[in-house]
């Protein structure tokens, strides 16, 4: 009997060989929002992986709405033609699917690297700039209050967007992403924590989540019918009167009525006072509850780390995926071992197959041609 982490997955007309995702992981790693080499070895090493999807890290919508000057971006012929040359050289040795996690970063934007401490860039500093959000309210204490956006900000943004998807599916990308989570621009839309306009994007949760469902809508729009987009988000900030799991599970229900092909559950990131208290698949019962509440195909993240406990968390109908990131950094060839574990095969380039052990004879099926 097959794994059921090993069972194809269905987003819209993409078929997933497996359910392991390669999660977003920022690289701090551009120039200019520029992919470089640094992205064609770690994007290379990922798409090796044996994993069924492989997801870039947040690429902003604008240079404003990268979170460092180092992010990568897709805003212009330049960035585009950076990251098509990546993608291309990626594909030409291991063609999984690659989807893209479109963000802007909000009043989390013009910040350090988090080796160099994470902290905001001042306005006036040679590589920083005024950041933007939905209301004047600084994330962290001393920082410079962003720019409250006004109707023809929040046009430009959702217009960014849609350029960015539109972008994507020139240099081929399968699926779309939209960052909804960890504190950038559109979480900060939903939560009251940072949240504070009186307009019709302020307030009610209808009105909190309405920017966030205008920009899904117009990607949704832009991108053809068959090509999978869906929202990753926080299902709560663990802040008391923050953003909520009920709330999360409305959100749920809109994009689905919206047409979205699955919800990446997360939590955390929009405030310096929340307070987590981590273990292995903290977040997987946020995931669980969205999808039995709601149908959607789920994806869940979060301290999933070995490959029985991922096994268990679709086995146990929890979620329907699930997503790695520092796994996959300490142990690029994740998806093998669980494989190997599991008793399933995974794709694998040729170059490879003489590193498998013997006691598993039928580990690999050939990138290209299906099954050794």
């Amino acid at each position: 009997m097959t794994a059921r982490l090993f069972e194809p997955l269905r987003l819209d007309d993409l078929t997933l060989d497996n359910r392991i995702i390669v999660a977003p992981m920022c690289q701090y790693s551009a120039h200019a929002g520029q992919a470089g080499d640094w992205h064609l070895m770690h994007l290379g090493a990922m798409a090796m992986s044996g994993a069924g999807l492989l997801t870039l890290e947040a690429t902003a919508v604008s240079p404003e709405g990268r979170i460092s000057p180092t992010d990568l971006g897709l805003y212009s012929d330049e960035t585009e033609r950076a990251l098509g040359r990546v993608l291309d050289a990626v594909r030409g040795y291991a063609p999984i699917p690659i989807a893209i996690q479109i963000n802007h970063a909000g009043r989390k934007a013009s910040s350090q690297a988090p080796w160099d401490g994470g902290a905001q860039i001042a306005p006036d500093a040679p590589d920083g700039w005024r950041t933007e959000a939905p209301s004047a309210v600084a994330h962290g204490d001393g920082e410079v209050p962003p720019h409250a956006l006004d109707a023809e900000g929040l046009k430009r943004i959702r217009d960014g967007f849609v350029a960015t998807a539109r972008r994507a599916l020139s240099i081929g990308i399968d699926g779309f992403e939209l960052h909804g989570a960890h504190g950038y621009l559109l979480h900060q839309f939903l939560s009251p924590l940072s949240n504070r306009r009186t307009d019709e994007y302020g307030g009610s949760l209808q009105n909190r989540m309405r920017f966030p469902l205008e920009c899904f809508e117009a990607v949704r729009e832009a991108v053809p019918a068959g090509k999978p987009v869906w929202m990753r988000v926080s299902a709560t900030d663990w802040v008391e009167d923050g953003w909520s799991l009920d709330e999360t599970v409305e959100l749920a229900h809109a994009l689905k009525r919206r047409g979205t092909a699955a919800i990446h559950v997360s939590t955390g990131g929009l405030s310096t006072e929340q307070k987590i208290v981590l273990s292995p698949g903290y977040q997987v019962p946020f995931a669980e509850r969205i999808k039995a509440e709601t149908g959607l195909t789920t994806i869940a993240v979060g301290l999933i780390t070995e490959p029985a406990q991922a096994e268990a968390v679709l086995a146990e109908g929890r979620a329907d995926a699930v997503s790695l990131a520092r796994a996959l950094l300490y142990d690029p060839r994740w998806p093998w071992h669980a494989a190997a574990e599991l008793g399933a095969q995974v794709r694998a380039p040729k170059q490879y197959w003489r590193c498998q052990p013997r006691e598993f004879k039928a580990l690999f099926k050939d990138t290209q041609h299906g099954q050794r």
